[in-house]
């Protein structure tokens, strides 16, 4: 299934149904009288957050969603049915915008979380409504009221564990391929990953979600490369694997890169927990590795992991440390609430 995290949608709730002009005329009825039910009232557009999806596919060609006009009202005092909903089932973590793309509607982060976004119109009187001790034959019936309509942005942001962030071609998608059942594309060129990838993985008897975010480069923030798009998926992880690639000369300016445009972007993405990792140390000498580990140690005065996604040098290590630090803040988010 391809990654779509971005789409735009038109709404439309249903018209209220038309209220009904009717008399009785029964024959032991002497007088008769007025009868019309009122119409009914129109269907919601209702957005539903589910579980088990993780991308915006669904509303990549099917793009205009519009509830069911309410039933008109009827004779015999019977009033119309409601307009049946149009419920749009979203993954966890979409956010959605008005047509500016600015100005936040829903966010939608728990599963089974449901919101109106545009109410139906409500149905019309019908002459029965009227009727009083003064106007004993009203032949006044109003139209039902019309719904809304907008057209919206649908923005996808990730809700995954951990955020595998780096520059192209750290072996971000090698790693996960590693200690996951996801299978993104793996190639010796930069940005081969284009869309974020997904993968559970497990460490002893604890499992957790790692996202793969697409390569950054310097200027992300302000929309080189790909840009700010995927930026966003880091907000919502709870820590972040920051891979360098050992085989380059300057790991130091590789890592400053990265963590200049997670600080750029603004938000909390500079404050999430952090490991750090010097990745493809199976194609480097001992004295390579230890040389870089020191300079990258130095500059960001935290403990640099050594691994490597193709041997599994260091892999098990890194998971259960990362199991943990998920643990605690999880724990945390709990205490919180």
């Amino acid at each position: 299934m391809k990654f779509l995290d971005q789409a735009k949608i038109y709404v439309r709730s249903g018209n209220g149904g038309a209220g009904c002009v009717g008399f009785r005329r029964e024959k032991f009825i002497e007088f008769g009288g007025p009868d019309g039910g009122d119409g009914g009232r129109g269907g919601d557009v209702v957005l539903e957050c589910v579980d088990g999806l993780n991308t915006l596919i669904d509303y990549r060609y099917a793009q205009h969603f519009k509830a069911e006009t309410g039933h008109h009202g009827m004779g015999g005092q019977r009033t119309g049915g409601k307009g049946k909903d149009v419920v749009l089932r979203l993954p966890r973590g979409t956010q959605v915008f008005a047509e500016d793309n600015e100005t936040l509607l829903v966010d939608l982060t728990e599963v089974g979380q449901r919101v109106v976004l545009c109410k139906g119109g409500d149905g019309g009187y019908g002459n029965l409504h009227y009727k009083s001790s003064t106007n004993r034959a009203p032949r006044r019936a109003d139209k039902g009221w019309p719904g809304e309509d907008r057209w919206v942005w649908l923005r996808l942001k990730l809700i995954a564990d951990v955020g595998l962030v780096g520059l192209p071609n750290a072996g971000k998608s090698t790693f996960l391929a590693a200690v996951s059942n996801a299978r993104p594309k793996i190639a010796d060129y930069p940005f081969t990953t284009l869309h974020p990838g997904l993968g559970v993985v497990k460490a002893g008897d604890r499992e957790f979600v790692m996202a793969d975010i697409p390569g950054l480069i310097e200027g992300a923030s302000e929309g080189a490369g790909l840009g700010t798009r995927f930026l966003g998926h880091v907000e919502r992880c709870r820590a972040l694997l920051h891979l360098v690639d050992g085989t380059q000369d300057d790991v130091v300016g590789a890592w400053r890169t990265v963590r200049a445009e997670l600080k750029a972007y603004g938000g909390t993405l500079a404050r999430k927990k952090e490991i750090l990792a010097l990745n493809k140390t199976d194609a480097m000498t001992d004295a390579d590795i230890e040389t870089k580990r020191a300079l990258l140690a130095k500059a960001s005065r935290r403990t640099v992991r050594v691994i490597s996604g193709v041997s599994g040098r260091g892999v098990p290590e890194l998971l259960h440390e990362l199991a943990r630090l998920v643990d605690r803040q999880r724990d945390a988010l709990e205490d919180a609430a």
